[in-house]
């Protein structure tokens, strides 16, 4: 059986019995990279028609409290999770009498427990199976495994919403994130590159925020496309109220993910956190519109650190909303202007943007003597043919045959003797179009 790499293409090369264990248990592994064995086993395979009431996997029940439990992008606690396995780490924030886990600090432990003791896993995972969703756990089939890159920061499990695979449509899929208080030009920019990108089939990441994420989301579903809303709160838990009928149509059209589990509310650090999935699912986040401290930023650096592609829609130099953009742009970040070029840079081989150049004037069709010839004539009045034969450099009877082909492509008048620059008819104030 062939290989596959940290974003499920195929390498060509034969794979390891055990590579799916060993990335499943190590975060931080990345492809290629051998990781010792742990005592923490696989997860089964997500069962989206686990009836109600039905047990639950013990690995999957222990990461469903676990999110109840610990904060998202919680290293620490990441370090405890892959060193202890996710049962043992439920039992020992579950038990006042534990043992704390290495290293923690009194405070820390104690706060946990207290989360703990709230945690209802079986609860939470029959309330997302009755919204026809399901909470998947790394060793999945339908994990994405570009979300290892995150090492310990990597998402306990996520619960998701939607019909499709998760896993297939992060392998095409593009984050694009922006000013919540964006203007109009950022937003036609966001919906407009929404459609785009779903119109060739990739799917559009983003935070169901207001303002660019937003405008993104409604691009690629009026494209009838596929769009991924991350959520900072429980997949059943709109926010914005805004947002809840486009939070809606993503459950229906696309796919809600989040790391909280269901009913949890968001906090300002679960935004901040929410943009490491964002940046870690897709292959390149495109930033529309953001000031120079934006949480949108803070995503494209992350996705930076990753290694993914990093670009901007430039905007207008005197707007505060482009500043943040700019600054991106001066560093490794692309300029891009549409679906075209970003798909250029994250895409396969072969996925170009049509070459742009501009309109082709009759002026640009002149050959070089008469371009030589009409560059002889002044500005203003007129001169003779032996004048302009001087100025250009060119014979006297060359100069006469192409001040009259000059004559035929309208660009001079003839005036007894002499030659001019033709005059275009002057319209005043006055003048209306389509005649008075």
């Amino acid at each position: 059986m062939n290989g596959i790499d940290a974003w499920g293409f195929a390498t060509g090369e034969p794979e390891p019995a055990d590579k799916h264990r060993d990335r499943a248990h190590d975060p931080t592994a990345g492809p290629g990279h051998a990781v010792p064995t742990t005592t923490e086993p696989s997860p089964a395979t997500t069962d989206p028609s686990r009836a109600v009431g039905e047990a639950a996997d013990p690995q999957r029940t222990a990461r469903a409290a676990l999110t109840r439990i610990l904060e998202p992008g919680d290293e620490t606690a990441g370090r405890w999770l892959r060193e202890m396995g996710p049962e043992a780490l439920w039992q020992t924030l579950s038990d006042d009498n534990a043992v704390p886990p290495p290293g923690a600090s009194p405070a820390k432990v104690a706060g946990l427990r207290l989360r703990a003791a709230r945690a209802r896993p079986t609860a939470d995972l029959d309330a997302v199976t009755a919204l026809g969703g399901r909470f998947i756990c790394p060793g999945d089939d339908e994990w994405p495994g570009q979300l290892d890159d995150l090492g310990a920061a990597r998402p306990i499990g996520l619960w998701v919403r939607g019909t499709a695979n998760l896993r297939l449509w992060a392998l095409r899929s593009v984050a694009v994130v922006g000013a919540r208080a964006c203007t109009e030009y950022g937003a036609h920019l966001a919906t407009t590159l929404g459609a785009g990108l779903a119109d060739r089939g990739w799917t559009v990441v983003s935070g169901a925020a207001y303002g660019v994420d937003g405008a993104a989301h409604r691009g690629a579903l009026a494209a009838d496309g596929a769009t991924t809303a991350v959520m900072a709160s429980g997949v059943d838990h709109p926010y914005p109220r805004g947002h809840t009928e486009l939070i809606g149509r993503i459950a229906e059209q696309g796919l809600l993910v989040a790391e909280l589990p269901p009913g949890d509310h968001p906090t300002r650090s679960r935004f901040i956190q929410r943009n490491r999935v964002i940046a870690a699912l897709t292959r390149g986040t495109v930033v529309v519109e953001a000031e120079l401290r934006s949480g949108s930023l803070v995503t494209a650096r992350r996705a930076q650190t990753l290694g993914r592609f990093t670009m901007g829609m430039p905007g207008p130099v005197t707007s505060g909303l482009s500043a943040g953009v700019h600054q991106l742009l001066r560093g490794e970040a692309a300029v891009v202007t549409d679906a075209d070029e970003v798909i250029e840079l994250v895409g396969s081989i072969g996925d170009l943007a049509p070459d742009r150049e501009g309109r082709t004037r009759i002026r640009d069709l002149l050959d070089p003597v008469a371009t030589l010839v009409l560059e002889a004539l002044p500005a203003r009045g007129s001169e003779g043919t032996g004048h302009l034969a001087q100025e250009a450099g060119v014979p006297r009877d060359v100069t006469r045959a192409k001040l009259f082909e000059l004559l035929s492509l309208g660009f001079v008048q003839k005036c007894g003797d002499r030659w001019e620059l033709a005059r275009r008819a002057e319209t005043t104030g006055r003048s209306r179009r389509g005649g008075t």
